[in-house]
């Protein structure tokens, strides 16, 4: 059943059976496959992309590079993340979602052998660099597919739930940088990890074969060859969307910054300032991990349950929180490891609620390159949060610098948020 909001006329379905997993119980075999196709290309896209966090200690080491430098490598790759998602989206508004997403996965896992086999740093943070393209314009492309796949009802638990691919992503890296570097010397480890990082690129064949246009999307373009009126790449700034894009994208800039803030760095704080190994610090982080995954499936059941909105200004105070426990009160390092499951739960759930959301702020016709912009914006913007980290804990501790960056970011994120409408349920149209 749908109703209409009579102060905006915007059509909302009612949202009936808000258990986790109803949306999937209800689907039909394609929407099936777009559904596990996205989950693994955002698990595959967050192992790609946590890998170097993972490895920049050895980097630092092996090739005699200060914080600030290390940090300035996750910052352009961000930084070209935001290009590629703009790019990217505005691409899958006039050839197809499903045609971009293949063309960017296969993008960044050929970088990602390149990151593999580089002679120098410098060498290597080109590489980064142009790897990111492809890692921005993968996001765009497979948010704005699942969003459209999905019915309205349930599209905050399916966008929602394979966001939290991300963190298997995330654990999957962890686990082979747990057995690399056990098994290698840590100057060959670090260069499996980014072959293992290409793996995505065996992905296209299978979306290739199975998932197809969702069909507001192929309905929008076919109007729009029509009557020749297609959208411009400055069309998300004219008009009445120019403030949903500004505030968009000032939302997306707090939740990645913090997100960056801490995620980028923790692997270092474990083994720079609590004296970990590299492998020692693998059960850390793997709590850390558990909580971001348990945080990305209670977000998309919260995203549909008291709406996209809440969940953001929950969740950001909850981040705040937890960032200023972890980082600045003295706990042992038995404490520190129980605290990984909340920081990773509040500093990762809220991404659950943040595609469905953006889908659902521009009409179809603008879709892609407004939801695009706006979230890789952010990881533009949000990309200076890993170069400003490592550059702030040369005159103060790590500790101390992830604590600064992640709490102005999460209260950014806070404000913006609670500026935008809630969209829970709004139908989508072929505009």
């Amino acid at each position: 059943m749908t109703t209409v909001d009579p102060n905006q006329r915007i059509e909302r379905a009612e949202i009936e059976d808000t258990s986790l997993l109803a949306f999937y119980r209800d689907m039909n075999a394609p929407e099936r496959r777009t559904f596990w196709a996205c989950a693994a290309g955002w698990a595959l896209d967050g192992m790609d992309f946590m890998i170097y966090p993972l490895v920049i200690g050895t980097i630092i080491a092996l090739w005699k590079v200060d914080a600030g430098s290390a940090g300035l490598a996750g910052t352009v790759t961000l930084l070209a993340s935001a290009i590629g998602g703009w790019l990217g989206g505005y691409l899958s508004d006039h050839i197809g979602r499903v045609r971009t997403l293949q063309i960017t996965i296969i993008w960044f896992s050929f970088f990602s052998l390149v990151c593999a086999v580089v002679q120098n740093f410098e060498q290597f943070l080109i590489a980064r660099a142009v790897l990111g393209l492809g890692f921005g314009g993968e996001w765009a492309a497979g948010a704005v597919l699942m969003g459209e796949a999905i019915r309205p009802q349930y599209r905050g638990r399916a966008v929602g739930s394979v966001q939290s691919g991300w963190a298997v992503g995330w654990g999957l890296a962890v686990l082979s940088q747990a057995i690399l570097f056990s098994a290698l010397p840590a100057e060959t480890a670090w260069r499996w990890m980014f072959v293992i990082g290409a793996l995505p690129a065996l992905l296209v064949f299978y979306i290739r074969r199975s998932v197809t246009e969702p069909e507001i999307a192929a309905e929008a373009r076919a109007k729009q060859a029509a009557s020749g009126n297609r959208p411009a790449l400055w069309e998300i700034f004219s008009g009445p969307i120019l403030k949903t894009t500004i505030l968009a994208s000032l939302m997306a800039t707090g939740c990645q910054g913090g997100y960056y803030a801490v995620t980028f760095w923790v692997p270092q704080f474990l083994t720079k300032e609590r004296h970990l190994s590299i492998v020692g610090s693998t059960g850390y982080l793997s709590t850390l991990i558990i909580g971001s995954f348990i945080g990305y499936l209670t977000g998309a059941w919260l995203a549909d349950r008291i709406g996209r909105r809440n969940l953001f200004l929950t969740f950001s105070i909850g981040a705040i929180a937890v960032v200023l426990l972890y980082t600045q009160l003295p706990l042992t390092n038995e404490v520190l490891w129980v605290l990984g499951f909340p920081l990773g739960f509040f500093a990762s759930g809220y991404f659950s609620g943040v595609g469905a959301f953006l889908t659902e702020l521009y009409p179809t016709r603008l879709r892609g390159s407004g939801q695009g912009f706006c979230y890789n914006f952010g990881r533009g913007i949000g990309a200076l949060f890993p170069f400003l980290v490592g550059a702030l804990s040369a005159t103060t501790s790590l500790a101390n610098a992830i604590a600064i960056f992640a709490v102005v970011a999460y209260a950014l994120f806070f404000i913006a948020a609670f500026a935008l409408p809630e969209t829970r349920g709004r139908v989508l149209h072929a505009d």
